[in-house]
């Protein structure tokens, strides 16, 4: 049988035979491919010729029909911001009803019992779900890293005509059956520049080029044992490899440049898919999760309605805070929210305090609201912004140039970063917890054993920004088309001695000493006593050791930095060595 064969057959157990148009009318189909396909029924027995289904097709049926469900929640579902800070997606209700539950009520519907439910972030929250629904829950405690490939890996063992379904849709009609025929992925009518796949003239899904556009992809499958084998085999390769990490689930289905699944052509209005903020407020412009803290704080900063809110998108997630862009009456703006332990790692009526020196003075970005409790952030968006290449000497020169301005400037503000005390405050969120490295305890002795050094050469303590990195150096064009440079995310800033910023700044880019001996040149303009480059070694050592003990803490929480985390350590190391050569040249 072929798919439209198929679809003829599933239908006439939906509906009793009456005559071809009205068949045609139900499926979808011309009444030529009606009649050919009735006639190839017949040939093949699985109807006679009252068209009436035969042993043969209820054999067929039975073989093939549902056994169970797969449904992928442990996602952050980062495009859902604000709103992905306080509920897992699948939870986020529609007319007050959980997607989850809607899906399973569905399930259900259709006889499908057997249901498994992957969670992750906030996976508490959907704890009741097995009492209630009699659910079972798998925890894929690699959600914050790895994509929902992986999640699918957690449940291959159950992977036999299921259904596999995202948590985050909500359908019209119920899209599950009692009785399925072939393994089918769905998509809808709808054509979507951010699809991978489009449907050709023999139903199947065959790849398009980026943003060439195809349908929607919508994200339920259903697979039966044949395609399952092999998509459970593909997976078990594809996780062990770490080029897919961020692959979706669906990259086990193709093969070459088509799916092995055929395509399920839906109508774009019986399935919505909740990936945004703004797609929630068009299906449910009442739900309760749209009164978010951070949609409120907007309106009031802006004095603007809810509604007013629109073309929300999510930042990449940064190493402290999660971000936001939107935009208001024709112009943009950017949202920070604390991200996970933050507010046991920064003051911020401090960092309040530091935008209060910085207002007015074109060093900073143009901030529209700051909350000195929560942390919440608003500022001026710059368009066509660029960060610095701190492999580009000229955006070097420049950037170390606005650096040494803002230092030369002197500005004043009642707290100091005391590294030392942060390296031992960092320390102690670790909560008597060893480190993961074997000789931090002889490497923390070696570099606070500089501290003598770097206070014997200290000139002067002025507001440093201590967070003076590449990615924090922001180029753009002013009104006048002039490139202008700012510095941002001033969280860590306190007195402090200004060249702790030239060291911050090499260590996160990942500086060799050559590169690090370069930009003090460029700093000094070439002018730079040994002492002086030296105390920036110092500085180099010990900020290796204060990141390296950030990032621990933050691995507590779940939150790696890969490479980052073990070069800042070897700074600590490598530097501390270098030190001790430079002092016995002297």
């Amino acid at each position: 049988m072929n798919k439209q064969e198929r679809d003829v057959l599933k239908e006439l157990t939906e509906e009793p035979y009456i005559n071809q148009r009205i068949l045609a009318e139900s499926c979808g189909y011309s009444l030529g491919i009606i009649n050919r396909s009735l006639k190839q029924l017949r040939k093949e027995e699985y109807i006679d010729e009252t068209i009436k289904l035969t042993e043969k097709a209820r054999q067929e049926f039975q073989e093939k029909a549902p056994q169970n469900a797969i449904i992928l929640a442990a996602g952050y579902g980062m495009r859902m911001v604000p709103i992905n800070f306080d509920i897992p997606k699948g939870l986020l209700s529609i007319n007050g009803e959980p997607l989850v539950e809607r899906i399973i009520k569905q399930l259900h519907e259709v006889g499908i019992k057997k249901i498994y439910v992957v969670v992750g972030f906030m996976k508490e929250q959907y704890e009741y779900l097995i009492d209630e629904y009699g659910v079972e829950l798998v925890v894929n405690s690699e959600y914050a890293t790895k994509n929902n490939l992986h999640s699918l890996k957690k449940v291959l063992e159950h992977l036999s005509n299921s259904y596999v379904i995202p948590c985050d849709i909500w359908c019209a009609k119920n899209p599950f059956h009692r009785k399925e025929l072939y393994s089918w992925y769905m998509v809808s009518n709808q054509v979507n520049d951010e699809s991978e796949v489009r449907v050709n003239r023999k139903m199947e899904l065959v790849k398009v080029s980026p943003s060439s556009g195809g349908n929607a992809m919508i994200g339920i499958a259903y697979i039966l044992e044949k395609e399952a084998k092999t998509v459970r085999e593909k997976i078990k390769r594809m996780v062990e490899n770490t080029r897919f990490d961020e692959s979706f689930w669906e990259a086990a289905l193709y093969h070459k440049d088509r799916m092995i699944l055929m395509a399920n052509v839906i109508r774009a209005s019986d399935v919505v898919e909740i990936n945004t903020y703004e797609q929630l407020r068009d299906l449910d412009s009442d739900s309760n999760h749209l009164k978010t803290e951070a949609i409120t704080c907007i309106g009031e900063a802006l004095h603007v309605m809810p509604e007013e809110i629109v073309n929300i998108v999510v930042l990449k997630k940064g190493m402290t805070n999660r971000s936001f862009l939107f935009s208001c009456r024709d112009k943009k703006y950017i949202m920070r929210i604390p991200g996970e332990g933050t507010e046991q790692l920064i003051n911020r009526s401090q960092e309040a305090a530091v935008y209060d020196v910085l207002v007015n003075r074109e060093i900073c970005d143009k901030v529209i609201y700051m909350n000195p409790q929560n942390g919440y952030k608003i500022t001026e968006y710059f368009e066509n912004a660029r960060v610095c290449d701190p492999n580009n000497v000229s955006d070097l020169e420049r950037c170390m140039r606005k650096l040494r301005e803002f230092h030369e400037s002197a500005l004043k503000v009642k707290h100091e970063f005391d590294i030392f005390k942060q390296i031992m405050f960092y320390e102690s969120l670790w909560e008597g917890k060893d480190s993961v490295y074997k000789d931090y305890k002889i490497i923390k002795k070696n570099i606070f054993s500089l501290k003598k050094y770097i206070d014997e050469n200290i000139d002067r303590k002025v507001l440093s920004h201590i967070d003076a990195v590449p990615d924090n150096f922001l180029f753009f064009k002013d009104a006048e088309g002039k490139e202008e440079i700012r510095l941002i995310d001033w969280e860590y800033a306190g007195m402090q001695d200004p060249h702790i910023d030239i060291a911050m700044f090499c260590i996160y880019a990942l500086y060799n000493k050559e590169q690090i001996d370069n930009l003090i040149d460029i700093y000094f303009e070439g002018k730079c006593e040994q002492k002086v480059r030296i105390k920036i070694y110092c500085y180099i050592a010990v900020c290796g050791l204060l990141w390296s003990n950030w990032c621990e803490y933050k691995r507590s929480l779940g939150i790696e930095f890969g490479e980052y985390s073990l070069r800042q350590y070897r700074y600590a190391k490598d530097y501390y060595r270098i030190v001790k050569k430079e002092l016995e040249k002297s």
